[in-house]
């Protein structure tokens, strides 16, 4: 297996990703779509506070508050 081979099946795998998620949103309602976008927000900012040190600190900190209630 060359590298193209393997670059052209990870590219594939990516579009067929795509393509499904495409699907799944065509499906869905406005209302919908705004709730997956906030979703994606919320991600987006958990994973920048995680990349951080002082971020991630607070993370765990807030994980053991609610584990302890």
């Amino acid at each position: 297996m060359g590298l193209k081979d393997l670059f052209s099946r990870w590219t594939r795998g990516a579009d067929t990703r795509a393509i499904a998620r495409a699907e799944h949103e065509s499906a869905m309602t406005a209302s919908d779509r705004d709730v997956d976008r906030e979703d994606f927000e919320a991600r987006k900012d958990d994973v920048a506070a995680r990349s951080s040190w002082a971020g991630l600190d607070a993370s765990e900190t807030a994980a053991d508050d609610l584990k302890s209630d």
